[in-house]
Protein backbone atom coordinates (compact mmCIF):
# COMPACT_ATOMS: atom_id res chain seq x y z
CA UNK A 1 0.00 0.00 0.00
CA UNK A 2 2.63 2.41 0.72
CA UNK A 3 4.83 1.76 -2.52
CA UNK A 4 1.10 2.76 -4.43
CA UNK A 5 0.96 6.04 -2.44
CA UNK A 6 4.83 7.10 -2.83
CA UNK A 7 5.39 5.83 -6.68
CA UNK A 8 1.82 7.82 -7.77
CA UNK A 9 3.96 11.38 -7.44
CA UNK A 10 7.11 9.87 -8.80
CA UNK A 11 8.65 12.47 -11.53
CA UNK A 12 11.15 10.37 -13.47
CA UNK A 13 13.32 12.91 -14.17
CA UNK A 14 15.33 12.17 -10.60
CA UNK A 15 15.32 8.17 -11.84
CA UNK A 16 19.11 8.93 -13.42
CA UNK A 17 22.26 8.46 -12.37
CA UNK A 18 22.37 4.66 -11.02
CA UNK A 19 19.26 6.29 -8.63
CA UNK A 20 16.05 4.47 -8.47
CA UNK A 21 12.99 6.21 -6.66
CA UNK A 22 10.66 2.67 -8.04
CA UNK A 23 13.68 0.89 -6.08
CA UNK A 24 13.25 3.16 -3.07
CA UNK A 25 9.29 3.29 -2.67
CA UNK A 26 9.60 -0.57 -2.64
CA UNK A 27 12.26 -0.59 -0.24
CA UNK A 28 10.07 1.75 2.48
CA UNK A 29 7.32 -0.45 1.29
CA UNK A 30 8.78 -3.42 2.67
CA UNK A 31 10.22 -2.04 5.84
CA UNK A 32 6.35 -0.74 6.61
CA UNK A 33 5.29 -4.23 6.79
CA UNK A 34 7.52 -4.84 9.56
CA UNK A 35 5.34 -3.82 13.00
CA UNK A 36 2.75 -2.84 10.93
CA UNK A 37 -0.08 -1.22 13.69
CA UNK A 38 -4.03 -1.23 13.18
CA UNK A 39 -3.57 2.72 12.35
CA UNK A 40 -1.16 2.23 9.66
CA UNK A 41 1.66 3.31 11.97
CA UNK A 42 4.96 1.29 12.42
CA UNK A 43 5.75 -0.34 15.79
CA UNK A 44 9.48 -1.50 16.01
CA UNK A 45 10.93 -0.56 19.30
CA UNK A 46 14.63 -1.03 19.81
CA UNK A 47 16.03 -4.30 20.51
CA UNK A 48 12.84 -5.97 19.37
CA UNK A 49 12.28 -8.56 17.27
CA UNK A 50 10.82 -6.51 14.70
CA UNK A 51 13.53 -4.33 14.54
CA UNK A 52 15.54 -7.11 14.12
CA UNK A 53 14.01 -8.00 11.40
CA UNK A 54 13.75 -4.99 9.77
CA UNK A 55 18.03 -4.70 10.11
CA UNK A 56 18.12 -8.75 8.52
CA UNK A 57 15.78 -7.32 5.87
CA UNK A 58 18.53 -4.20 5.12
CA UNK A 59 21.10 -6.75 5.29
CA UNK A 60 20.19 -8.68 2.36
CA UNK A 61 19.75 -5.52 0.13
CA UNK A 62 23.49 -4.13 1.45
CA UNK A 63 24.58 -7.67 0.27
CA UNK A 64 22.64 -7.21 -2.74
CA UNK A 65 24.34 -4.15 -3.56
CA UNK A 66 28.02 -5.90 -3.33
CA UNK A 67 28.62 -4.56 0.64
CA UNK A 68 30.45 -6.57 3.56
CA UNK A 69 28.05 -7.04 6.36
CA UNK A 70 28.79 -7.10 9.76
CA UNK A 71 26.79 -6.23 13.11
CA UNK A 72 28.77 -5.60 16.12
CA UNK A 73 28.07 -6.26 19.75
CA UNK A 74 25.41 -3.67 20.15
CA UNK A 75 23.15 -4.88 17.47
CA UNK A 76 24.38 -1.82 14.79
CA UNK A 77 24.63 -3.12 11.18
CA UNK A 78 27.48 -1.76 8.50
CA UNK A 79 27.72 -2.42 5.36
CA UNK A 80 31.31 -1.67 3.79
CA UNK A 81 31.84 -0.88 0.18
CA UNK A 82 36.32 -1.52 -0.02
CA UNK A 83 37.53 2.10 -1.26
CA UNK A 84 40.26 2.25 -3.89
CA UNK A 85 42.70 3.22 -0.43
CA UNK A 86 41.20 0.55 2.08
CA UNK A 87 43.33 1.26 4.49
CA UNK A 88 41.71 4.89 5.02
CA UNK A 89 38.74 6.36 7.50
CA UNK A 90 35.99 5.55 6.32
CA UNK A 91 33.16 7.43 5.11
CA UNK A 92 29.77 6.28 7.09
CA UNK A 93 25.93 7.46 5.88
CA UNK A 94 22.67 5.96 7.76
CA UNK A 95 20.61 5.99 10.54
CA UNK A 96 18.01 3.67 12.40
CA UNK A 97 14.69 1.95 11.63
CA UNK A 98 13.54 1.61 15.25
CA UNK A 99 10.63 3.12 16.01
CA UNK A 100 8.22 5.21 18.59
CA UNK A 101 5.26 3.03 19.54
CA UNK A 102 2.91 3.49 16.43
CA UNK A 103 5.32 6.27 14.73
CA UNK A 104 5.42 6.57 11.15
CA UNK A 105 7.29 4.99 8.21
CA UNK A 106 9.95 7.57 7.19
CA UNK A 107 11.86 8.95 10.50
CA UNK A 108 15.47 6.65 10.40
CA UNK A 109 13.98 4.88 7.23
CA UNK A 110 14.96 7.38 4.93
CA UNK A 111 18.73 7.76 6.48
CA UNK A 112 19.29 4.34 5.91
CA UNK A 113 17.75 3.74 2.51
CA UNK A 114 18.89 6.91 0.86
CA UNK A 115 22.57 5.80 2.17
CA UNK A 116 22.25 2.57 0.69
CA UNK A 117 20.44 3.79 -2.44
CA UNK A 118 24.28 5.64 -2.89
CA UNK A 119 25.83 2.55 -2.92
CA UNK A 120 23.40 0.56 -5.24
CA UNK A 121 23.72 3.38 -7.69
CA UNK A 122 27.78 2.81 -7.26
CA UNK A 123 27.47 -0.51 -7.90
CA UNK A 124 25.13 -0.32 -10.88
CA UNK A 125 27.37 3.04 -12.35
CA UNK A 126 30.47 1.16 -11.88
CA UNK A 127 32.10 3.60 -9.56
CA UNK A 128 34.23 2.82 -6.73
CA UNK A 129 34.92 5.76 -4.22
CA UNK A 130 38.60 6.40 -3.03
CA UNK A 131 37.96 6.08 0.34
CA UNK A 132 35.56 2.93 2.27
CA UNK A 133 32.13 3.99 2.47
CA UNK A 134 29.77 2.30 5.35
CA UNK A 135 26.49 2.44 5.39
CA UNK A 136 25.31 2.28 9.21
CA UNK A 137 22.27 1.08 10.81
CA UNK A 138 22.05 2.26 14.33
CA UNK A 139 20.01 0.57 16.70
CA UNK A 140 17.80 2.12 19.29
CA UNK A 141 18.02 5.83 18.29
CA UNK A 142 14.25 6.42 19.78
CA UNK A 143 14.31 4.65 23.20
CA UNK A 144 11.10 3.50 23.19
CA UNK A 145 12.16 0.33 25.44
CA UNK A 146 13.63 2.52 28.37
CA UNK A 147 12.52 6.09 27.85
CA UNK A 148 16.12 7.07 26.41
CA UNK A 149 17.48 6.49 23.38
CA UNK A 150 21.00 6.50 21.11
CA UNK A 151 22.05 3.22 22.29
CA UNK A 152 23.40 2.00 19.15
CA UNK A 153 25.49 5.10 18.61
CA UNK A 154 26.38 6.01 21.93
CA UNK A 155 28.03 2.29 21.88
CA UNK A 156 30.02 3.12 18.80
CA UNK A 157 31.48 6.45 19.93
CA UNK A 158 32.17 4.95 23.64
CA UNK A 159 29.45 7.11 25.42
CA UNK A 160 27.75 6.61 28.24
CA UNK A 161 27.82 4.75 31.20
CA UNK A 162 27.08 0.92 31.33
CA UNK A 163 26.50 0.50 35.14
CA UNK A 164 24.04 3.63 34.55
CA UNK A 165 22.46 1.07 31.41
CA UNK A 166 22.46 -2.03 33.85
CA UNK A 167 19.52 -0.46 35.87
CA UNK A 168 17.34 0.51 32.80
CA UNK A 169 13.67 -1.59 32.98
CA UNK A 170 11.32 -1.50 30.23
CA UNK A 171 7.95 -1.74 30.66
CA UNK A 172 7.82 -5.34 30.71
CA UNK A 173 9.39 -5.83 34.06
CA UNK A 174 12.70 -6.91 31.47
CA UNK A 175 16.56 -5.52 32.22
CA UNK A 176 18.88 -4.38 29.75
CA UNK A 177 20.86 -7.36 29.78
CA UNK A 178 17.61 -9.51 29.38
CA UNK A 179 16.61 -7.00 26.65
CA UNK A 180 20.32 -7.80 24.63
CA UNK A 181 19.50 -11.44 25.13
CA UNK A 182 16.18 -11.54 23.93
CA UNK A 183 18.05 -10.39 20.72
CA UNK A 184 20.86 -12.62 21.22
CA UNK A 185 23.30 -9.46 22.49
CA UNK A 186 25.31 -9.43 25.51
CA UNK A 187 26.10 -6.83 27.43
CA UNK A 188 30.42 -7.75 26.65
CA UNK A 189 29.17 -7.09 23.34
CA UNK A 190 27.50 -3.72 23.72
CA UNK A 191 30.49 -2.71 25.76
CA UNK A 192 32.97 -3.67 22.95
CA UNK A 193 31.06 -2.29 19.80
CA UNK A 194 32.96 0.81 20.54
CA UNK A 195 35.20 1.81 16.98
CA UNK A 196 38.39 3.23 17.12
CA UNK A 197 38.61 6.77 16.50
CA UNK A 198 40.84 6.20 13.34
CA UNK A 199 38.04 3.81 11.70
CA UNK A 200 35.92 6.77 11.03
CA UNK A 201 36.39 10.05 8.82
CA UNK A 202 32.67 11.00 9.00
CA UNK A 203 28.85 10.27 9.41
CA UNK A 204 26.28 12.21 7.24
CA UNK A 205 22.72 11.46 8.34
CA UNK A 206 19.93 12.01 5.63
CA UNK A 207 16.60 12.65 8.16
CA UNK A 208 13.26 13.69 7.15
CA UNK A 209 12.25 17.47 9.00
CA UNK A 210 9.83 16.75 11.18
CA UNK A 211 9.18 20.41 10.76
CA UNK A 212 7.41 22.86 8.40
CA UNK A 213 10.50 25.25 7.69
CA UNK A 214 11.61 23.44 3.79
CA UNK A 215 7.47 23.01 2.95
CA UNK A 216 7.04 26.93 3.81
CA UNK A 217 10.14 27.05 1.37
CA UNK A 218 8.97 24.97 -0.73
CA UNK A 219 12.59 22.89 -1.19
CA UNK A 220 12.59 19.30 -0.94
CA UNK A 221 15.44 18.82 1.40
CA UNK A 222 18.41 21.28 3.30
CA UNK A 223 21.24 21.50 5.15
CA UNK A 224 21.10 21.42 9.32
CA UNK A 225 23.59 24.38 10.71
CA UNK A 226 23.90 22.05 13.67
CA UNK A 227 22.02 19.54 16.38
CA UNK A 228 20.76 20.92 19.50
CA UNK A 229 21.55 19.61 22.92
CA UNK A 230 18.84 19.37 25.42
CA UNK A 231 19.07 20.32 28.77
CA UNK A 232 15.83 18.75 30.65
CA UNK A 233 15.46 20.59 34.15
CA UNK A 234 12.83 19.38 37.07
CA UNK A 235 11.44 21.79 39.22
CA UNK A 236 9.39 21.53 42.26
CA UNK A 237 7.12 24.29 43.46
CA UNK A 238 6.07 23.93 47.13
CA UNK A 239 3.34 26.01 48.63
CA UNK A 240 0.94 24.82 50.76
CA UNK A 241 -2.03 22.67 50.61
CA UNK A 242 -5.70 23.89 51.71
CA UNK A 243 -9.27 23.40 51.46
CA UNK A 244 -10.05 25.42 48.44
CA UNK A 245 -13.58 27.09 50.62
CA UNK A 246 -12.19 28.11 53.39
CA UNK A 247 -8.95 29.40 52.58
CA UNK A 248 -9.29 33.30 51.67
CA UNK A 249 -7.07 34.32 48.42
CA UNK A 250 -5.10 36.56 50.20
CA UNK A 251 -3.91 33.72 52.78
CA UNK A 252 -2.91 31.32 49.99
CA UNK A 253 0.59 29.27 49.07
CA UNK A 254 -0.84 27.92 45.55
CA UNK A 255 1.99 25.83 44.22
CA UNK A 256 -0.44 25.65 40.80
CA UNK A 257 -0.40 29.71 40.60
CA UNK A 258 3.01 30.00 40.81
CA UNK A 259 3.99 26.83 38.25
CA UNK A 260 1.19 28.57 35.85
CA UNK A 261 2.62 32.11 36.11
CA UNK A 262 6.17 30.05 35.53
CA UNK A 263 4.83 28.84 32.54
CA UNK A 264 3.30 31.63 31.06
CA UNK A 265 7.07 33.27 30.93
CA UNK A 266 9.22 30.39 29.94
CA UNK A 267 8.17 30.97 26.18
CA UNK A 268 9.25 34.40 26.00
CA UNK A 269 12.97 33.79 27.26
CA UNK A 270 14.67 31.72 23.89
CA UNK A 271 14.56 34.55 21.31
CA UNK A 272 16.36 37.46 24.49
CA UNK A 273 19.46 34.59 23.52
CA UNK A 274 19.21 33.30 20.33
CA UNK A 275 17.08 32.66 17.20
CA UNK A 276 17.07 29.01 17.31
CA UNK A 277 16.94 28.68 21.02
CA UNK A 278 13.47 26.86 22.36
CA UNK A 279 11.91 26.03 25.83
CA UNK A 280 9.15 23.66 26.47
CA UNK A 281 7.14 22.92 29.34
CA UNK A 282 5.46 19.05 28.20
CA UNK A 283 5.06 17.41 31.50
CA UNK A 284 3.23 18.02 34.89
CA UNK A 285 2.14 17.04 37.88
CA UNK A 286 -0.41 18.36 40.46
CA UNK A 287 -0.52 17.31 44.07
CA UNK A 288 -2.67 16.60 46.06
CA UNK A 289 -4.62 17.24 42.50
CA UNK A 290 -8.24 17.44 43.67
CA UNK A 291 -10.72 19.70 42.67
CA UNK A 292 -11.56 21.32 45.88
CA UNK A 293 -7.90 21.37 47.17
CA UNK A 294 -5.56 24.23 46.40
CA UNK A 295 -2.28 22.42 44.93
CA UNK A 296 0.28 22.17 47.83
CA UNK A 297 3.68 21.12 45.66
CA UNK A 298 4.01 20.97 41.28
CA UNK A 299 6.26 19.30 39.76
CA UNK A 300 6.97 20.26 35.85
CA UNK A 301 9.93 19.38 33.54
CA UNK A 302 11.43 21.89 31.07
CA UNK A 303 13.47 20.84 27.65
CA UNK A 304 15.79 23.46 26.60
CA UNK A 305 17.60 23.38 23.31
CA UNK A 306 20.15 25.46 21.03
CA UNK A 307 22.44 24.43 18.91
CA UNK A 308 24.80 26.36 20.55
CA UNK A 309 26.47 25.88 24.03
CA UNK A 310 27.25 28.80 25.03
CA UNK A 311 23.26 30.39 24.22
CA UNK A 312 21.71 26.87 25.58
CA UNK A 313 23.36 27.65 28.75
CA UNK A 314 22.51 31.08 29.19
CA UNK A 315 18.78 29.91 28.44
CA UNK A 316 19.13 27.60 31.51
CA UNK A 317 20.38 30.07 33.72
CA UNK A 318 17.71 32.30 32.18
CA UNK A 319 15.11 29.65 33.32
CA UNK A 320 16.64 29.06 36.93
CA UNK A 321 16.52 32.57 37.67
CA UNK A 322 12.77 32.82 36.38
CA UNK A 323 11.94 29.92 38.86
CA UNK A 324 13.44 31.53 41.92
CA UNK A 325 11.96 34.78 41.15
CA UNK A 326 8.21 33.59 40.59
CA UNK A 327 8.44 31.38 43.70
CA UNK A 328 9.53 34.70 45.57
CA UNK A 329 6.64 36.62 44.26
CA UNK A 330 4.62 33.64 45.31
CA UNK A 331 6.25 33.26 48.62
CA UNK A 332 6.60 29.45 48.30
CA UNK A 333 9.74 27.36 47.54
CA UNK A 334 11.21 25.90 44.55
CA UNK A 335 13.94 23.17 44.13
CA UNK A 336 15.07 21.56 40.64
CA UNK A 337 17.12 19.06 39.54
CA UNK A 338 19.39 18.47 36.23
CA UNK A 339 17.45 15.19 34.51
CA UNK A 340 19.97 15.86 31.34
CA UNK A 341 22.54 18.08 29.70
CA UNK A 342 24.07 17.28 26.35
CA UNK A 343 26.25 18.70 24.13
CA UNK A 344 24.89 20.44 20.94
CA UNK A 345 26.85 19.93 17.64
CA UNK A 346 27.48 22.67 15.37
CA UNK A 347 27.85 21.45 12.25
CA UNK A 348 31.33 22.78 10.39
CA UNK A 349 30.70 25.04 7.88
CA UNK A 350 33.95 23.46 5.61
CA UNK A 351 30.80 20.93 5.45
CA UNK A 352 27.89 22.80 5.01
CA UNK A 353 29.66 24.85 1.91
CA UNK A 354 30.59 21.98 0.35
CA UNK A 355 26.86 20.03 1.01
CA UNK A 356 25.93 23.39 -0.45
CA UNK A 357 27.78 23.40 -3.72
CA UNK A 358 26.16 19.62 -3.75
CA UNK A 359 22.89 21.73 -4.00
CA UNK A 360 23.50 24.22 -6.36
CA UNK A 361 24.77 20.96 -8.29
CA UNK A 362 21.44 19.64 -8.36
CA UNK A 363 19.86 23.26 -8.96
CA UNK A 364 18.34 23.16 -5.40
CA UNK A 365 18.50 26.63 -3.56
CA UNK A 366 20.88 25.18 -0.35
CA UNK A 367 18.91 26.18 2.41
CA UNK A 368 19.94 25.98 6.07
CA UNK A 369 18.30 25.39 9.02
CA UNK A 370 18.83 23.72 12.94
CA UNK A 371 17.83 20.50 13.90
CA UNK A 372 15.89 20.80 17.50
CA UNK A 373 16.09 17.06 17.29
CA UNK A 374 18.32 14.65 18.48
CA UNK A 375 19.71 12.17 15.96
CA UNK A 376 22.46 9.52 15.87
CA UNK A 377 24.65 11.87 14.28
CA UNK A 378 24.64 13.99 17.87
CA UNK A 379 26.57 11.02 19.31
CA UNK A 380 28.42 10.80 16.72
CA UNK A 381 29.87 14.28 16.16
CA UNK A 382 30.99 14.21 19.80
CA UNK A 383 33.79 12.14 18.53
CA UNK A 384 33.99 12.18 14.58
CA UNK A 385 32.91 15.20 12.39
CA UNK A 386 29.10 14.99 10.86
CA UNK A 387 27.55 16.60 8.12
CA UNK A 388 23.03 16.31 8.01
CA UNK A 389 20.65 16.54 5.14
CA UNK A 390 17.23 16.92 5.98
CA UNK A 391 14.23 16.35 3.62
CA UNK A 392 10.75 17.81 3.18
CA UNK A 393 8.05 16.73 5.94
CA UNK A 394 4.84 16.98 4.76
CA UNK A 395 3.02 19.53 7.64
CA UNK A 396 5.82 18.72 9.44
CA UNK A 397 4.25 15.65 11.07
CA UNK A 398 6.22 13.01 12.87
CA UNK A 399 6.27 10.35 15.19
CA UNK A 400 2.58 9.40 13.74
CA UNK A 401 0.83 7.05 11.00
CA UNK A 402 0.44 10.26 8.97
CA UNK A 403 4.27 10.96 8.60
CA UNK A 404 4.83 11.73 4.88
CA UNK A 405 7.88 12.96 2.41
CA UNK A 406 7.20 13.02 -0.99
CA UNK A 407 8.84 10.24 -2.96
CA UNK A 408 10.48 12.81 -5.50
CA UNK A 409 11.53 14.73 -2.51
CA UNK A 410 13.69 11.57 -1.21
CA UNK A 411 14.98 11.34 -4.36
CA UNK A 412 16.16 14.51 -4.78
CA UNK A 413 17.65 14.24 -1.40
CA UNK A 414 19.44 11.36 -2.12
CA UNK A 415 21.06 12.67 -5.37
CA UNK A 416 22.28 15.52 -3.49
CA UNK A 417 23.53 12.92 -0.72
CA UNK A 418 25.25 11.21 -3.81
CA UNK A 419 26.70 14.20 -4.93
CA UNK A 420 28.16 15.40 -1.44
CA UNK A 421 29.92 11.72 -1.20
CA UNK A 422 31.22 12.10 -3.74
CA UNK A 423 33.16 15.35 -3.11
CA UNK A 424 34.53 14.33 -0.15
CA UNK A 425 36.03 11.15 -1.41
CA UNK A 426 38.27 13.60 -3.47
Amino acid sequence: MLYDQLIAGLDTVHNTDGISGERLAERFDALSEIGLTEDNGSNRPGFSKEEKAAKELIATWMREAGLDVSEDGAGNIFGRMAGKQDDLPAVVSGSHVDSVPNGGHFDGVLGVLAALEVAQAWKQTGYQPEKPYEVAVFTDEEGARFNGGLLGSEAVAGKGDVQEKLKLIDQDGMTFTEVLADVGLTVDGYTAAERDADEIEMLVEVHIEQGKRLEQQNLPCGIVTGIAGPCWMEFTFTGEAGHAGNTPMTDRKDALAAAGAFAAEVPKLPKTVSDSAVATIGKLDVHPNGVNVIPGSVTLYVDIRDIYAETRDALVDKVLDLAEQTAASHQIKVEHVEKMRVAPVPIDEEKQELLAASFREKNIEPYRLPSGAGHDAMIIGDKWPVAMLFTRSKDGISHNPDEWSELNDCVQTVHVLKDFLEKVQQ
